[in-house]
């Protein structure tokens, strides 16, 4: 019995034995092709990632800014210009204390009508906010950068002179320089139109 316990601990079986370097060598090679392979797939998404965060911050303020437009339209009484795909004006109820001003009007107080206009040129578009039929001075915001349809924004259904239903598709580039733009459109009919006079 002391001849097997002593050929054991000599290294006689295989419970404490430890790898060959010919075992030890193969192992290093294939972590070394293993590392290969993952290495340029981690560099690639790794310079991915800052085209597909600009992409989703493009889309979410894309998509904010067409509910914001589409919300108004909604409430809105009349379209009085729409003769422009890059612009529509209307009638439209807004919570602030004077068309053109900044300072909120209290939740129990019923909102006011105003003239609002939506103008989209040179890659931008701005809102502007004046008393019903003024179309120019108020208070202009810009309210998106990067458009890339400026010229073709808002559609108007089942025509231009007394629309029922006004469409708009924002399209931005797509910032990975690729082909095709990156669209969002939606669409309102006016609300409040039996309102209007």
């Amino acid at each position: 019995m002391r001849r097997v316990l002593h050929a054991l601990s000599l290294g006689g079986g295989r419970g404490e034995a430890g790898m060959t370097l010919t075992e030890l060598l193969i192992a290093s090679a294939m972590g070394v092709v293993l590392m290969a392979a993952v290495v340029p797939l981690l560099i690639g998404a790794l310079r991915a990632q800052p085209k597909i965060s600009q992409k989703s911050a493009n889309i979410q303020t894309a998509r904010f800014v067409l509910e914001r437009m589409t919300r108004e339209l909604r409430e809105g009484v009349v379209v009085d210009k729409a003769t422009s795909t890059s612009s529509v004006s209307f009638q439209t109820y807004v919570r602030h204390m004077a068309c053109g001003g900044t300072t909120l009007s209290a939740s129990s107080s019923p909102a006011i009508k105003c003239e609002v206009t939506y103008s989209c040129a040179a890659e931008s578009c701005t809102r502007r906010e004046t008393e019903p039929g003024v179309y120019t001075g108020g208070s202009l915001t810009t309210i998106f950068t990067g458009l890339s349809n400026s010229a073709n924004v808002f559609s108007y259904t089942p025509n231009a002179t007394a629309p029922t239903y006004v469409g708009v598709t924002i399209a931005i580039p797509n910032p990975g320089g690729g082909g095709g733009a990156l669209t969002v459109s939606d669409g309102a009919s006016l609300r409040n139109a039996t309102l209007g006079d």
